[in-house]
């Protein structure tokens, strides 16, 4: 009879449990409110199988003349003291668990939002297991802690003792904590991912891997570098959606500035309409015109867009086809020049250059000492130029 009551009562009950499930997840599409309803109705079960199992054992051990009232009375007075507190812990820590979890799911998609490549997803999932990890261990230890205040336990010396054992371990751990913190953020801000080439304070180097605490770079040698986030202060991303390459193109000083830019531009276009090229080539080449006067050349700046990492292919590229345009056309690439003043008297005369010649455009049988005795007027014909 009395298991058969019981039985009937967990039926109704639990009935009544998934009619409220469904009026909470009425008109709500989402997953996240689904799962957290069905949390809460989890729970609320939980609690009625308790009360149900406790009711039967009470009734069975009466029917059997076992004396249950001292125990009914401890039991409810240990229920309605402790045990409403334990039992409310216990579900707001189960609640808050799932709730955690759907925080960091919902933190996921918003992250891989309008993301396609598997860095971007890899970044966002390990901030999402990051954000997890400190949302559930936080709840975990308060829940621990309130536990053993409702079953008796002194916590005052357990949250001292924690206490003195975190500040050790923040002492020792600090530089860890440190390349967490800014490794977290470093991936937060996305500012770099693994294939990038990067510029980290006094390393530099392609991007291999980059964990909460360290970031690995690849130099163009073949060195590897690893490198503490949190010695991390600059850095320099060098393809960061898109790359760039900067010319310095020097002529002579009697070349037409006009004409070199047309050349500059003509060598674009035709490595633009390259197959092998034209992808990687984002935008036209752009002159910014003449840049300064160097010690024996014009300098003309220009740069050219292209896709992340394919700017220095591209820009040697250039330079070779550009290098063949000047030699085709007679373009002068100068070497550097040296003009020699030798000054002058207050007569307004000047001294004859003192020059060692080394036999260059000397005569026959003509000596570099035979040249020094001559006059200088004569000496200057076979001077060097």
């Amino acid at each position: 009879m009395i298991l058969g009551i019981a039985a009937v009562a967990w039926v109704v009950l639990s009935w009544v449990i998934r009619r409220l499930q469904r009026v909470l997840v009425k008109d709500s599409a989402e997953d996240s409110t689904q799962k957290l309803a069905q949390t809460l109705g989890n729970a609320v079960q939980w609690v009625v199988n308790a009360l149900i199992v406790a009711g039967v054992v009470s009734l069975v051990l009466r029917e059997l003349g076992v004396q249950t009232e001292p125990i009914l009375r401890r039991a409810l007075e240990w229920a309605m003291t402790r045990g409403i507190k334990l039992v409310f812990t216990i579900v707001i820590a189960v609640v808050a668990l799932k709730a955690s979890g759907i925080v960091t799911a919902r933190m996921l998609s918003l992250l891989q939002r309008d993301k396609v490549d598997t860095e971007s997803r890899k970044r966002a999932e390990t901030l999402s297991s990051v954000v997890r990890w400190i949302l559930q261990t936080s709840i975990l230890i308060v829940a621990t802690m309130m536990v053993l205040g409702a079953i008796g336990v002194e916590i005052g010396p357990v949250i001292a003792a924690a206490g003195i054992l975190g500040l050790a371990i923040g002492f020792g751990a600090q530089n860890l904590v440190q390349d967490v913190i800014s490794g977290f953020f470093i991936l937060l801000e996305d500012q770099m991912r693994v294939g990038d080439v990067v510029q980290l304070n006094d390393k530099g180097g392609l991007v291999e891997r980059i964990t909460l605490r360290t970031t690995i770079l690849r130099d163009l040698a073949g060195n590897v570098h690893y490198v503490r986030n949190g010695k991390i202060d600059v850095v320099t991303n060098m393809t960061k959606d898109y790359s760039r390459y900067v010319f310095d193109v020097g002529v002579a000083y009697r070349e037409n500035v006009d004409e070199v830019i047309g050349v500059l531009m003509q060598v674009d276009a035709e490595l633009r309409a390259d197959p092998e090229f034209k992808d990687d080539i984002l935008q036209p080449l752009e002159v910014m015109g003449l840049d300064k006067f160097a010690d024996s050349a014009l300098v003309i700046k220009a740069r050219t867009t292209t896709r992340p990492i394919q700017q220095w292919r591209v820009g040697r590229e250039f330079n070779r086809r550009l290098k063949m345009k000047f030699d085709e056309l007679g373009i002068e690439i100068p070497f550097p020049h040296l003009t020699l003043y030798p000054g002058q008297d207050k007569n307004g005369g000047a001294p004859a250059p003192r020059l060692d010649v080394q036999g260059v455009g000397l005569a026959p049988g003509v000596t570099a000492d035979d040249e020094r005795r001559k006059p200088s007027s004569e000496a200057s014909n076979v001077m060097p130029v």
